[in-house]
């Protein structure tokens, strides 16, 4: 298979997964700065998920502009990323609407440690696709933040619960 069918499939995903997202901020049915204020929790918790998904897409892109060849491992991985990513408009929602509560912030926080370590997966798929001297190997480089991410997921899941 082709890069860019991956890459169109992918896209279309992340698309979908961001509209998800906005179509769950719901217009106050007061014309009030109050009624917006009220709201507040829901649009930095959408802000948050946006961020993240702008960065995974970017992330994603890059990697596959790196890359010549795909697998049946790297489809698997990427279906694998694809999946942890579209459970974000869920735990996204639950957050905002509880307020930042301990346990959906918690669960907010496993499901990225679960996209940070499908990332991982698909990036080391890739790599093995490519050879260990290709591209992307060396555009990647030791993967320090891609190591050192999902020990700071961890930590913000037990800080959250407590």
């Amino acid at each position: 298979m082709g890069k860019n069918r991956l890459e169109a499939f992918s896209d279309g995903v992340f698309a979908i997964i961001i509209t998800i997202m906005v179509l769950e901020l719901r217009v106050p049915h007061e014309a009030s700065l109050a009624a917006l204020t009220a709201l507040w929790p829901i649009f930095v918790s959408y802000v948050l998920s946006f961020v993240f998904l702008g960065i995974y897409w970017n992330n994603h892109h890059h990697r596959l502009q790196a890359v010549g060849r795909i697998t049946g491992r790297n489809l698997w991985g990427n279906l694998h990323l694809l999946f942890w990513l579209s459970l974000i408009p869920f735990v996204t929602g639950w957050m905002g609407e509880n307020h930042f509560a301990p346990l959906p912030v918690a669960l907010y926080g496993v499901i990225l440690l679960c996209a940070a370590c499908a990332y991982r997966l698909l990036q080391r798929s890739l790599i093995k696709a490519e050879g260990p001297d290709c591209q992307l190997a060396r555009a990647v480089g030791s993967d320090w933040k891609g190591k050192l991410s999902p020990v700071i997921y961890a930590t913000a899941i037990a800080l959250a619960l407590v």
